[in-house]
């Protein structure tokens, strides 16, 4: 079987946007709006809520390029694109608010649940990035790559 490197880049760049890794975390967070002058029970707003999201990481193998394979017989020698995150997400639906004081004072903010769900969005992928989801979706990616072309008929794959 003679596959050529014009065939092998197309199969791949097929993948489009491979998700090869999706973390799930659960975390407790806080957020809260104080009043310089006034104590917290007066003027204060505080919410509690335990988050449910998920971070989605992965390879867009529509910008590999021609000149990051190459072939010879069965082998083939490749350059991956590098991993990146594609989306972090609350599931709002298992995300629950579970304590919000209001100072006596105060109307309850209503950009504080939003405030606070940012900021866990960005907790969930600062926590995915620093336990390693770039170079796990870099290996399961390089695990799918050998696979579809281990199935193409090549013996030997490497990665640079």
């Amino acid at each position: 079987m003679d596959v050529s490197q014009p065939t092998v880049v197309d199969r791949i760049q097929r993948l489009q946007r491979l998700e090869t890794v999706v973390y799930t975390m659960d975390k407790l967070v806080t957020g809260a709006k104080e009043n310089p002058i006034f104590p917290d029970f007066l003027a204060g707003d505080r919410l509690l809520m335990m988050v449910h999201g998920e971070v989605v990481a992965g390879i867009d193998f529509s910008s590999l390029k021609p000149g990051d394979v190459r072939v010879d017989g069965r082998e083939v020698d490749l350059r991956l694109p590098a991993s990146q995150v594609f989306s972090t997400r609350l599931d709002s639906a298992k995300t629950r608010v579970y304590s919000r004081q209001t100072g006596l004072l105060v109307p309850t903010d209503p950009n504080l649940e939003t405030e606070v769900r940012q900021d866990a969005e960005r907790g969930l992928q600062a926590a995915a990035l620093a336990g390693g989801i770039l170079q796990t979706a870099q290996q399961n990616a390089a695990l799918t790559i050998t696979s579809l072309l281990r199935g193409l008929g090549f013996e030997k794959i490497e990665f640079e």
